[in-house]
């Protein structure tokens, strides 16, 4: 099978595309700079890209969502994920690839406290959720023309190499982490092997298709989390961060991300018969941190 990534460089994609060439995938990459190699397309996400003959692309470019959310920030968000969705999804509709898995985000669903969301459960209201709406849609095109679209609703994924998971252990090793807020907000994680299990899953799966949440089946509270972070740490976890400063120094970012949070399960992944490699938060810790 011929794949097309972009967002290869991103956290993802630098631990997907080389699983996907162990697998025997032939992968070529969407670059935004002059193609360095025979596997580099360049392409500017603000027009369709001009590719054909590849059995599946993945989708994992946008700009990041961490620092502050200026009105500046908000546009590159929304832009680099719906424009380029969309233009991406027409390529990918002209030459009929057999399937478009394209990344979206738990954010769909916005601030729903305790409720457990599944699929099914309808969209948020707030910024982030109205840009994962609006980006799922995009990949329309492709799907009205006979595509078999996966939008995958990424929770938190979890790895020492980047994300969250990094930007965290230096405080923990210091024993200055705790919870954030109140530390009741869910927090829906997943491990980065299983991103790319999941996706190599469903890339084999046809009867998979649509949004699928790609977070692991046990979500925790933000306090839970801490608690299980400085364990595996071997570190105390008693420093909380107050709302109030969260806050006062990341605004809207740091309340949409931080305060607030999704209980999300797999549904679709679990009936599918998909088994997760980590299903339990300080299990996975301990293994990644040892």
């Amino acid at each position: 099978m011929k794949i097309l990534v972009s967002g290869a460089s991103g956290f993802i994609g630098r631990w997907l595309v080389p699983v996907l060439r162990s697998q025997g995938y032939e992968v070529s990459l969407l670059v935004r700079r002059p193609a360095a190699s025979p596997a580099e397309i360049s392409w500017n996400p603000g027009v369709p890209p001009q590719v054909r003959d590849f059995d599946a692309v993945i989708h994992l470019a946008g700009e990041t969502i961490m620092g502050r959310w200026t009105q500046e920030k908000k546009n590159r968000i929304r832009e680099s994920r719906i424009v380029a969705t969309r233009n991406l999804s027409l390529a990918v509709a002209e030459m009929r690839a057999r399937t478009f898995l394209v990344a979206s985000a738990i954010g769909y669903y916005g601030a729903r406290g305790d409720e457990i969301l599944t699929e099914d459960s309808p969209p948020g209201s707030d910024f982030l959720a109205q840009v994962a709406r609006d980006w799922e849609a995009a990949t329309e095109p492709a799907r009205q023309a006979g595509v078999r679209v996966i939008n995958f609703r990424h929770g938190v994924v979890l790895s020492p190499k980047g994300g969250a998971l990094k930007t965290m252990l230096l405080p923990f090793r210091l024993g200055l982490g705790g919870r954030i807020g109140s530390g009741k907000q869910w927090m829906s994680w997943v491990a980065l092997d299983d991103v790319a299990g999941a996706m190599l899953f469903a890339l084999q799966r046809e009867s998979l298709a649509g949004a699928v949440n790609l977070v692991a089946p046990n979500p925790v509270t933000n306090r839970e989390f801490t608690r299980a972070l400085g364990q595996a740490l071997h570190r105390p976890a008693l420093f909380p961060v107050p709302a109030v400063v969260v806050k006062a120094i990341l605004g809207e970012m740091g309340e949409t991300l931080l305060l607030t949070g999704q209980r999300v399960i797999p549904a679709k992944l679990q009936a599918s018969g998909y088994t997760f490699c980590h299903t339990e938060i300080l299990e996975t810790l301990q293994t990644m941190l040892s």
